[in-house]
């Protein structure tokens, strides 16, 4: 059986979940020992800590230029201690170009079937890559788990079956046949989609593995070498994917170079460099709206980003208030706001909330979401591991500056015990409310657990300012409460306007925060938020463009 046919079942799945948009998931999220093993959490933890204080030396890209590492877990509060090979960016590129050459004309079928082999590999090693995800962004266990194991490789899937199927949409060759009246014109025409070349991924802290497979997979189903540069303090996790895929190459008889880890340190960052380069065509991103733009602005590049924006959830009216505060405080709480989906601007009428209860006042519902924020974080067996650590200590700094702002303090942010981890970087959720005059105070995303609880006149006003906010400092997510269809449908058309997807009356175990591959596009393209979408077909044919030959037939 060849590699393909392996995985065609699985490819030819994933495909169709792209069409149907129905719930698909070839790899099971949840860490139970009946799919991945009894000894599989502590095979991959033991991994994890043979790795800390040594050199992670199991890529195949080689000659070392140097090594560094500068991680720190959010947990301990103390360095890592592993170290990564370093290159220069004039070896990178020419290893890029060498590898570029070869890899750009193998077939789709061997492309989409080495790429899928590696996710198997990577399957293997989930557990590793969850303890390595929790002690670089601060994320609770079962989060670190999904996010950077199982959900994370749905979307690379997802990003290889996109790139396959365009791939394949047109034929290679074709016998063109033009009747002329007593004779016709024949041409043999062939076409190939050539790939654009070199392809930086630049990660992001939070979410190493999830925010960059779909951009490594997706550049590499179409034929580019890929060059990933992960943030300084997030690295093990998608080193431990990339050592995977060029393990699967080179047993495949290709350069390992095809898919390169370039590690830099804060005080020697290559970012622009390698984003500058006359050779890099493709770049994508996560991060800080600044640098975002910064790429946005580079010529000669396709650029794909994943900026900073202001996620608003809409109150109108509700079913039942205490199962929208509970889930509202859980989405809050989740990971500590450091989620690019997380709700912050929550608005919400001064003349209440109706309920088939009767009308629940401003202060009511604030009150409740207090409670709801309160009684996850001080319940010992789910409050920590929802929470999680801080990745960075800006943004605990960040927390503590939100409670000066001007207007009432519902709740300020303080530390809790995590059980496993005394000495785990913390902050619980800092809730304060503000007019709806104040859009210098909620205007921009303040990234962390803040919140704010916006006083509107009615819910006409909280959907005009919900919907600025996406036109003019972008959104990624937005939830929305009521009970009025008509309601219901302005809501849904004016964020649409904004480009911007909307969770309505969520409760129970789904949240505004979480998107699922091959089914929720994450991120649209059309708001300032990010330029991209995970994952649409434009996110995989800008990375490749067809030219046709031909020739008459003889």
């Amino acid at each position: 059986m060849s590699l393909f046919e392996k995985h065609n079942s699985v490819l030819t799945k994933a495909i169709d979940a792209l069409h149907s948009r129905k719930f698909y998931a070839a790899f099971p999220e949840h860490p139970a020992p009946a799919v991945y093993g009894e000894t599989a959490d502590a095979d991959g933890q033991a991994k994890f800590k043979a790795a800390l204080g040594n050199k992670f030396s199991e890529l195949k890209q080689s000659n070392a230029e140097g090594w560094a590492g500068q991680e720190e877990s959010p947990y301990l509060q103390e360095p890592l201690k592993i170290s990564y090979p370093t290159y220069s960016v004039n070896t990178l590129i020419n290893n890029a170009r060498s590898a570029f050459h070869t890899w750009r004309k193998v077939s789709a079928e061997e492309r989409a079937a080495i790429l899928m082999e590696s996710l198997d590999r990577m399957k293997g090693r989930f557990f590793e890559i969850a303890y390595a995800t929790m002690h670089t962004t601060g994320q609770g266990y079962m989060m670190a788990f999904q996010a950077s194991g199982p959900h994370a490789a749905d979307r690379a899937l997802e990003a290889i079956a996109a790139g396959y199927e365009e791939l394949k949409r047109f034929p290679s060759s074709a016998l063109w046949d033009k009747p002329m009246g007593k004779f016709n014109i024949q041409l043999n025409k062939e076409w190939r989609a050539v790939p654009k070349g070199i392809s930086v991924v630049i990660g992001c802290s939070t979410f190493p593995t999830w925010n960059s497979v779909t951009g490594i997979y997706g550049s590499l189903i179409t034929g580019n070498a890929v060059i990933v540069k992960p943030h300084p303090g997030a690295i093990l996790p998608i080193a431990i994917v990339v050592a995977e895929i060029q393990k699967v190459l080179s047993e495949n008889n290709f350069d390992p170079n095809t898919c390169q880890l370039a590690v830099d340190t804060y005080d020697k960052m290559i970012t622009k460099e390698l984003a500058e380069h006359k050779d890099v065509k493709l770049i994508d991103y996560t991060g800080n709206s600044t640098f975002g733009s910064y790429l946005e602005a580079l010529p000669n590049k396709i650029v794909f980003t994943e900026k900073t924006g202001v996620n608003s959830v809409i109150l109108d009216s509700v079913a039942d208030i205490d199962k929208t505060a509970a889930n509202l405080a859980f989405s809050i709480n989740l990971y500590s706001g450091q989620m690019c989906t997380a709700p912050q601007n929550f608005y919400i009428p001064e003349g209440g909330i109706p309920t088939p209860h009767g009308t629940v006042t401003f202060d009511e519902f604030a009150q409740k979401l207090v409670d709801n924020i309160n009684g996850l974080i001080d319940n010992p067996k789910a409050g920590p591991f929802v929470l999680g650590a801080v990745q960075n200590k800006k943004t605990s700094e960040r927390v503590l500056e939100a409670e000066k702002f001007s207007g009432k303090v519902w709740l300020k942010s303080r530390t809790f015990e995590n059980p496993m981890f005394k000495n785990a970087r913390v902050a619980t959720p800092v809730i304060l409310e503000v007019d709806s005059s104040k859009k210098d105070v909620f205007g921009a995303e303040l990234f962390g657990p803040i919140v704010f609880l916006i006083k509107t006149k009615n819910t006409d006003e909280s959907i005009q300012l919900a919907q600025e906010m996406a036109i003019h400092h972008g959104a990624i997510s937005c939830g929305a409460y009521t009970t009025n269809p008509a309601v219901k449908e302005k809501i849904a058309d004016e964020m649409a306007l904004a480009a911007t997807p909307v969770s309505f009356n969520l409760t129970g175990g789904i949240y505004m925060n979480q998107n699922a591959a091959f089914s929720d596009f994450h991120v649209t393209g059309g708001n300032p938020a990010g330029n991209a979408s995970f994952t649409n077909p434009e996110y995989v044919t800008k990375r490749f463009t067809w030219v046709g030959h031909r020739e008459p037939v003889m």
